[in-house]
């Protein structure tokens, strides 16, 4: 892959800006209709002590509006999501009014009324008129561009969109319009905003229907075209090939007629009569059709058409929105993902199913339905940028930050060679001193590894160790990267996370990271490095090592760091990049090779067989483990070493605890090694 551009400012980690502007102490609500207290409910949550202002001109809609909350409240502690001290946050300090001048106060006024152009400008007039000059203002529409909205108040330069998808309080995607009109700053600081209180934000071009909803409106309208050929349940379980739930099923859950007919009727004034909404929208409220999970038997051909069809459109909007720059190419397929629960992102299934086979569909496409989008440029350069991680440049650094918010961050095949493409394409240039490995948000540094294909090697040792050092291969890299490479633990890291965090040069982190090794957890061994790297690194530190691997003991980066494992901790989010840069200069012209002779080190304490929290685990693991660190620290050189680590993964491939571990793993239940040994 070739070096995508990395000069745009609006890729680096938004959790990661120094912000001038303070977090809101007072947001207003325009509309407590279906979004509006669901938006309330995620911002109550999200800020501890936030004031809460709803505004209708119903009373009865503000009751009820009160009244969802509430019981948002109350399944939240029924599910174990809030604790009691935060359910009392929540229900504080909830204010409704009919009467916008409640509004002095407010540091934010988002609007959340009904998609009518002319009633939301009236809107924003008045929501002007009772501000303060600094206070923030954004609208929740889903396709009428700010330019529209906005340009006839007095400052619009402090108004934008902000686009949240159904359920507001859950779905973690929010779009964030950067148009013409607004100060530069802002679009920044509500990217900072989301990304703390745990949103994905996606900055997109003033466009009708912006980035997001010209997938989501035309794939539902498109589905609805189809119903001359084939029922809603036939539809939807094609569909199902895709994404997790199919359009009607989506459309009868977010009661979403209403907004493809909105929505749809907007794009195709703008663009074309191409995208006129279909009229049985019009005409019926619930859709017959089958769950997620459920699929019906289609006739082969009805189904070959319906597949076409669904791909045509999909396919059709992915190369329009590229073309005209409406959003990045990894935020438009990630925000698919978590918007619509697609299982890949159009530009990910473009390229699995290749550009002979996407060209078909298109010219397919185009001769059904002529007018819609074709693609401007060959279909390959659609498809070369990194979709799973950010590359930034700060301070002649290549900032690399892992973004996989859906798995916390973990590794997987994809990531791990885009990682390694960006660090091979640079790691002899002149100018560049270093790369910085971070993760994205402020929850996970990354998780670990996706196991992948291991499952399926379970029994084959030979195959397992293959596979172990095939996932090793990024940090065999690292091992003789002639530039330094600074881990910036913003988060938890877990197994192959920490595995590749201890390959880095140096660790700094946040002051609430931590790190665990949970594999003996699940009937395995870390086989990529876990066992030999940290013993070389940080020898005197073994006795904690010991506990990790066999207990699943979890290290505070505060004992890392007296450990001398993390050479600096820091506070805030904003100052872990800069420190990790200071690492970097500090370890310019330095040997960074981790120590190829054999180690001393402390012995393992006799096991009482549970992990830290009491879980029984396995003896046979915890012997091989015991065995492969002996082993390991013993090994006359590294790569020796390494491959002691290797076979004990192959080992525990071939035991009963691994097949259980996995497969309870996989089902999301407990493990039961007290049967396996």
């Amino acid at each position: 892959m070739s070096t995508p551009s990395v000069n745009n400012p609006i890729l680096l980690d938004p959790t990661l800006f120094n912000m001038g502007r303070k977090m809101p102490k007072s947001i207003a609500i325009i509309g407590a209709g279906t979004i509006g207290p669901d938006i309330g409910y995620y911002l109550k949550s999200a800020i501890k002590d936030l004031r809460l202002v709803l505004i209708d001109i119903n009373p009865d809609a503000l009751t009820k509006a009160l009244d969802r909350i509430h019981a948002y409240v109350e399944k939240g502690l029924k599910r174990g999501k809030l604790t009691q001290e935060q359910a009392v946050s929540v229900r504080q300090n909830l204010v409704t009014s009919t009467d916008y001048a409640v509004l002095k106060d407010c540091d934010w006024v988002l609007e959340a009324a009904s998609e009518d152009l002319t009633l939301k400008r009236k809107i924003f007039s008045l929501i002007e008129e009772n501000v303060r000059p600094d206070a923030l203002i954004t609208s929740n529409t889903s396709s009428l561009p700010a330019e529209r909205l906005f340009s006839h108040l007095d400052h619009p330069e402090r108004a934008t969109v902000t686009h949240f998808f159904a359920p507001a309080f859950q779905n973690p995607v929010v779009e964030v319009i950067d148009w013409k009109g607004a100060d530069p700053a802002l679009a920044e600081y509500l990217r900072w905003f989301f990304g703390i209180t745990g949103k994905v934000p996606m900055v997109t071009t003033d466009a009708v229907c912006f980035m997001l909803d010209r997938i989501f409106d035309n794939w539902c309208n498109e589905a609805a075209l189809l119903l001359d050929i084939a029922s809603p349940a036939e539809i939807d379980s094609v569909a199902m090939e895709l994404v997790h739930a199919g359009p009607f099923f989506v459309l009868n859950f977010a009661n979403g007629n209403p907004i493809i007919v909105e929505t749809n009727t907007v794009q195709a004034a703008e663009e074309g009569d191409h995208y006129t909404p279909a009229t049985i929208f019009n005409d019926v409220d619930k859709w017959e059709t089958n769950p997620p999970g459920s699929p019906c038997t289609v006739e082969p051909a009805v189904a070959q058409t319906i597949r076409d069809r669904l791909l045509g459109i999909l396919f059709s909007q992915t190369v329009d929105i590229m073309d005209r720059k409406i959003g990045s190419a990894a935020d438009f397929d990630l925000g698919c993902c978590l918007a619509f629960a697609f299982k890949k992102g159009p530009l990910e299934l473009m390229k699995d199913y290749g550009e002979e086979e996407v060209t078909r569909i298109l010219q397919k496409f185009a001769a059904y339905k002529p007018g819609m989008p074709q693609p401007k440029k060959p279909i390959g350069e659609y498809l070369d940028f990194y979709r799973y991680i950010l590359v930034d440049d700060v301070a002649d650094a290549k900032v690399i930050t892992l973004r996989r918010p859906e798995a916390m961050n973990a590794l997987h095949d994809q990531m791990t060679d885009e990682i390694l493409s960006v660090i091979k394409a640079h790691e002899n240039d002149p100018a560049i001193k270093g790369f910085v490995i971070t993760g994205y948000g402020l929850q996970a540094f990354c998780a670990g590894a996706d196991i992948g294909k291991f499952p399926d090697m379970l029994g084959d040792k030979a195959q397992s160790i293959e596979y172990a050092i095939g996932c090793s291969r990024l940090l065999i890299h690292l091992d003789s990267c002639p530039k330094p490479v600074v881990a910036a633990l913003n988060g938890l890291a877990l197994g192959g996370g920490l595995e590749l965090a201890t390959r880095c040069h140096a660790l700094v982190a946040r002051d609430n990271a931590w790190m665990q090794l949970p594999e003996v957890t699940l009937g395995i061994v870390p086989g990529i490095g876990a066992m030999v790297i940290p013993y070389r690194r940080w020898p005197d530190a073994a006795a904690t090592f010991n506990g990790m691997l066999t207990r699943a003991e979890k290290l505070t980066a505060s004992r890392a760091h007296e450990i001398g494992m993390v050479s600096a901790i820091v506070t805030g989010p904003q100052e872990l990049i800069p420190e990790a840069i200071q690492q970097l200069g500090l370890l310019q012209g330095s040997q960074h090779k981790i120590n190829d002779d054999p180690v001393d080190i402390a012995s393992f304490e006799s096991s009482d067989g549970t992990s830290v929290t009491g879980q029984v685990l396995s003896g046979e693991i915890i012997t091989i483990i015991e065995k492969a660190v002996a082993l390991a620290a013993a090994s006359s050189t590294l790569d020796d070493a390494l491959d002691v680590g290797y076979a004990a993964f192959g080992d525990s491939a071939c035991t009963a605890a691994a097949r259980e571990g996995i497969s309870s793993f996989l089902t999301r239940r407990t493990p039961d090694f007290e049967k396996t040994g």
